[in-house]
């Protein structure tokens, strides 16, 4: 099956970018990023803050790719994470966060886009998937986000960067609705 090896090697791409020399040219910094550093808006999400974050999101982008897994093809995936991940990493800015790192948003906006790509498909389980991560949300905004997961990361949980990209990934998702279906999806073998 090609979206297991592409999501293989994605997960191996985000483990090379751990290598401190990587990690420390590519993590979100305003100070870098004021300085001309612009490719850090989108490589910010593709670091990690340590190897439980890395394993935390590399677990979590398999199994969304694994879930919605006949609705993706490598390149418009590809495409799908890059324009999450700029949207997020851009507006990140007009917040008063400093630095950030993980996959996290960009996986909100995946899953969302998945659960919508269901939805179009007739698939009713996309209904419970929607709903589940628009709570899940609401519950991180309310809280704070996980106390656990932040002692695991040694960072706060940017929830806000999971809004940015619930929002994203709903607006491409509700945008396919309007191209044919053949041109989005091909069954992978």
């Amino acid at each position: 099956m090609a979206i297991v090896r592409y999501l293989v090697l994605f997960i191996a791409f985000l483990t090379l970018m751990q290598i401190p020399a990587l990690n420390e040219w590519a993590f979100w910094r305003r100070t870098a990023i004021a300085d001309g550093e612009w490719w850090r808006i989108l490589t910010g999400n593709l670091t990690h803050t340590n190897s439980w974050h890395l394993l935390m999101n590399s677990l979590a982008f398999f199994l969304i790719g694994f879930i919605f897994r006949r609705h993706l093809r490598p390149l418009p995936y590809t495409a799908l994470i890059v324009l999450i991940s700029i949207a997020i990493g851009s507006a990140i800015w007009w917040s008063d966060i400093n630095n950030y790192a993980g996959l996290s948003g960009t996986l909100h906006g995946l899953f969302i886009w998945g659960a919508l790509q269901d939805i179009r498909h007739h698939d009713r389980l996309g209904w419970a998937l929607l709903v589940g991560v628009i709570v899940k949300n609401a519950m991180e905004w309310y809280s704070g986000g996980s106390a656990v997961t932040s002692g695991l990361i040694n960072a706060r949980v940017a929830y806000e960067a999971h809004t940015l990209g619930l929002v994203c990934g709903a607006l491409i998702g509700l945008l396919s609705f309007y191209w044919p279906r053949t041109t989005l999806r091909k069954q992978t073998r």
